[in-house]
């Protein structure tokens, strides 16, 4: 599934194909903004995301959920590609779902990439 195009860009919010499938990530970092955006739809606080990702600062965490605000169908259309590829793998996520295991997910993975990293 491609991503519909960024109408209104970042700068903080970098959309790579060559990177983590083309998903919109934080500059300098492997943090998707499907994920900050996720965390913070579902209630947790600026300043609950700012001590998880210390490392990405204010800016940066604000700028993505602008980001989200602003092109609500590209992170939309990420979060649904993302899930059908967990169903692909047989797994389903549910919002209640939680746990530390991760699974590698094949975004993007073509011949003679390193699987979109």
């Amino acid at each position: 599934m491609i991503l519909p195009i960024v109408l209104v860009p970042h700068p903080h919010v970098r959309v790579d194909p060559s990177v983590l499938g083309g998903s919109p990530h934080v500059a300098g970092s492997r943090v998707l903004v499907r994920r900050l955006w996720v965390f913070f739809r579902d209630g947790a606080r600026v300043e609950t995301l700012m001590r998880r990702y210390p490392k990405l600062g204010p800016a940066k965490v604000l700028d993505a959920l602008a980001f989200a605000l602003d092109n609500p169908e590209v992170i939309e259309a990420d979060i649904a590609r993302e899930n059908q590829l967990l169903e692909r793998a047989g797994r389903t996520v549910t919002a209640t779902q939680s746990g530390s295991e991760q699974i590698e997910l094949p975004f993007a993975a073509q011949p003679g990439t390193s699987r979109g990293r």
